[in-house]
């Protein structure tokens, strides 16, 4: 892991021991330096930390806390294993093809071993808010963790989200309206206030059009998932925002291009930035954007 030129951030590897899992799991722990009151902090989680080396997402999130874009932040890349399929399902619903069976003991795991591990290998007693965030799978992961722990968490960052997952497959009396697993578990769900989401998608995620409407899956099944929150009363910009790239692809580089974007829309209000700062926030995203 390259950490040269970092000038506000330290990052160090942790094997977390988890019980849940029966395994040690993996975590890059991305921690802002010279906080002096712990309690700043808020917390955010990623899946698949194993690809945020590549994106590069360490000098992403030094420059913007080195400049005062965004609020003192810590950041946990936790890494998968050959069982990423089964951990980032859904945790009270398995998938047409049985994958899934760990995913409660993944959530298990954060909730009970990993964030206490956090609070106690670095002071931090309680933490402004928590986050948790994920791609592709892993973004599925995130939001079923988010739904299942609202009290816990209060926003959650999607990045081309496998929100295709679903109980019966394609050519087996699949139907849109039915058997989508998230879909169908915030449907039958109840609004939680102070819960806030955050959807990326990429034109170019993949060429899938299950029902032939010009529209690729993974923006078809994120927008059908937008609109299920919002009958639940989650109102767009004010709870929800929904980025789409036009030139955005299924892979770590146009989820590491979109990230910065994120990172701004949750915490760049959580600060004393300046007008000067606040400005910069814009022409960052639209950069990203192009």
């Amino acid at each position: 892991m390259l950490l040269q030129n970092l000038s506000t951030i330290l990052v160090e590897q942790r094997a977390v021991a988890s019980l849940h899992l029966n395994r040690y799991v993996i975590a890059d722990v991305y921690l802002p330096k010279n906080i002096s009151d712990p309690s700043e902090l808020s917390l955010l989680i990623i899946n698949d930390g194993q690809d945020l080396e590549d994106m590069p997402f360490a000098p992403t999130l030094d420059g913007l806390l080195s400049s005062g874009q965004i609020a003192p932040l810590l950041c946990v890349g936790l890494h998968c294993n050959k069982y990423r399929r089964d951990e980032y399902g859904t945790a009270n619903v398995l998938d047409y093809a049985g994958r899934g069976k760990r995913s409660k003991a993944y959530q298990q795991f954060i909730v009970d071993e990993l964030i206490p591990f956090l609070h106690k290998e670095y002071r931090v007693d309680a933490f402004q808010e928590k986050a948790i965030a994920g791609f592709s799978l892993g973004g599925l992961s995130a939001l079923d963790t988010a739904w299942n722990h609202p009290g816990l968490f209060s926003t959650v960052g999607v990045f081309s989200g496998s929100f295709w997952w679903r109980s019966k497959d394609v050519g087996e009396g699949y139907d849109d309206n039915q058997h989508r697993i998230m879909h169908q578990q915030i449907r039958n769900g109840e609004h939680q206030p102070n819960l806030r989401f955050y959807f990326m998608t990429g034109s170019q995620d993949e060429t899938a059009d299950r029902n032939n409407n010009g529209i690729i899956d993974s923006i078809d099944d994120t927008l059908d998932l937008i609109k299920e929150l919002e009958r639940l009363g989650y109102k767009q910009e004010q709870d929800i925002r929904y980025v789409n790239y036009e030139n955005g692809r299924h892979d770590v580089q146009s989820w590491g291009k979109a990230m910065p974007a994120f990172l701004l829309w949750a915490w760049s209000g959580k600060n004393n930035g300046t007008d000067e700062q606040r400005t910069l926030n814009v022409e960052v995203t639209n950069d990203i954007a192009q």
